[in-house]
């Protein structure tokens, strides 16, 4: 939008330039070509004086060496019929057709008229002047005056018009620029916020003392939405961690009361038993969950951490886990690899993609754990050869308590996902779901280096 409103600014000053600075050139090209009308025709008057004393008198001794002397001077051409067109006198090449101007000058008129200057053109112009007395005529003066002073004089002020011109254009529109960027401001303020905003950062805000008082108060009033909904989220996130860790003391109270009731119970009584204990298990794991995702959410500090120092302890725990179930763990990690990112994160997230892995793959499948640097950072795979998930399914599973209708029974909360995409966001990169190939499921993680 900038560029838009720096051309149109642009546009209407060079309107404004042009329509100054042409008419004052063009005022001053006529008012050039009227003073060297009014000085070349009364040189042609007084030739004609002289043309109409000789003619009275029958002398011409005098008029040939003026009209000789001026023509050298001036570098002009003076041509002097009498009154029956016969040429009387001439000096100086007239190299122009003088047939019109000598009949305009032998009907009693004079040039009133010069075509119109400029630097190039033309370099010379006709000034006819009748000689003789009142009604009498004696015949015409025929003066070919060149214009170079006069176009040298139109094209000095024409440059110093252009030159002014360019100044005043180039000087409005820097100011053409400052004023864009002070009326877009709020709007560039407002989309960058918004885009932080989007990115996770609650506290952005704009800024809302510059631009004009329009954009102003939508400022203010955008900033006051935004700590109505980051407030309605806090509150939101701190009930649902609130909740979430006072639960735990009554649900571990519960299930202590429970086990403690297991040796009054008789052998119908036992499965019920241990039935209710899965379901205490299974809450305080969801509550557990509950509380991690409010966590993650609140926002926490993302710093420069070794993510293979973070993976290896975690695989070497799983490796035991899965080979009691016959599945094969391969990881291919390097040495060392910085990451930017929320502390445990990448450990997290691979603990998540292969809990399900470990629930989902039957026996004798392989799960594969890379790690790898790019240009932009860093890529974590869990990629396994499991039944994997449908195409909806992809796009759903990372979505809080979504569960897979093949998988309804599997135990979980249908969190784990959904926190590791938290934590994604929250270290400034991406969790995506990819189908495998030929079969299975690819959790990819992708974090800025």
């Amino acid at each position: 939008m900038r560029p838009r409103l720096v051309a149109t600014f642009t546009v209407l000053i060079v309107l404004v330039v042009a329509a100054l600075a042409v008419p004052l050139g063009l005022a001053y090209a006529a008012h050039r070509a009227n003073r060297l009308l009014l000085d070349r025709r009364a040189d042609a008057t007084r030739f004609a004086e002289l043309a109409d004393r000789a003619a009275r008198e029958g002398d011409r001794s005098s008029l040939v060496p003026e009209v000789t002397r001026y023509a050298e001077l001036y570098g002009a051409a003076v041509r002097i019929r009498d009154r029956d067109g016969r040429l009387l006198a001439e000096a100086g090449r007239m190299d122009v057709d003088d047939t019109a101007a000598t009949r305009v000058a032998l009907s009693g008129r004079t040039t009133e008229d010069l075509p119109a200057l400029g630097p190039f053109g033309p370099r010379a112009v006709l000034i006819a002047e009748p000689a003789g007395r009142d009604a009498q005529l004696s015949g015409a003066v025929l003066l070919l005056a060149p214009t170079g002073r006069a176009r040298r004089d139109i094209g000095l002020v024409w440059a110093a018009l252009a030159l002014g011109a360019f100044a005043v254009l180039a000087c409005s529109t820097l100011a053409a620029r400052v004023l864009a960027r002070w009326i877009l401001r709020p709007v560039t303020d407002l989309d960058r916020t918004t885009g932080e905003i989007a990115g996770g950062r609650l506290d952005a805000r704009v800024d809302p003392g510059v631009g004009p008082a329009e954009l102003r108060r939508l400022t203010s009033r955008f900033n006051a939405m935004a700590d109505a909904v980051s407030a309605a989220m806090e509150r939101q996130r701190a009930f649902v961690a609130d909740a979430s860790h006072e639960l735990r003391t009554p649900l571990t109270v519960l299930s202590l009361r429970l086990e403690n009731l297991l040796p009054h119970l008789d052998a119908a009584g036992t499965r019920e038993h241990e039935e209710a204990m899965a379901e205490i298990d299974r809450l305080a794991a969801l509550v557990e969950a509950m509380l991690t995702l409010a966590r993650v959410e609140s926002g926490a500090a993302v710093r420069d951490v070794d993510a293979t120092a973070e993976l290896r302890p975690r695989l070497a725990g799983w490796r035991e886990v899965f080979a009691a179930k016959g599945l094969t763990l391969a990881a291919e990690l390097p040495e060392s690899l910085l990451v930017h990112a929320v502390p445990d994160a990448v450990a997290r997230v691979a603990d998540t993609a292969l809990d399900n892995a470990h629930k989902f793959v039957p026996s004798g499948g392989t799960v594969t754990v890379t790690l790898e640097g790019t240009p932009e950072g860093a890529v974590l795979r869990v990629a396994d050869d499991g039944p994997g998930l449908s195409g909806d399914g992809l796009a759903d599973a990372a979505s809080r308590f979504w569960r897979s209708p093949d998988h309804a029974n599997v135990p979980g909360s249908g969190l784990g996902l959904a926190i590791a995409a938290e934590l994604a966001g929250a270290s400034g990169g991406t969790l995506r779901l990819l189908p495998g190939s030929p079969s299975g499921l690819v959790v990819e993680l992708r974090l800025p280096a």
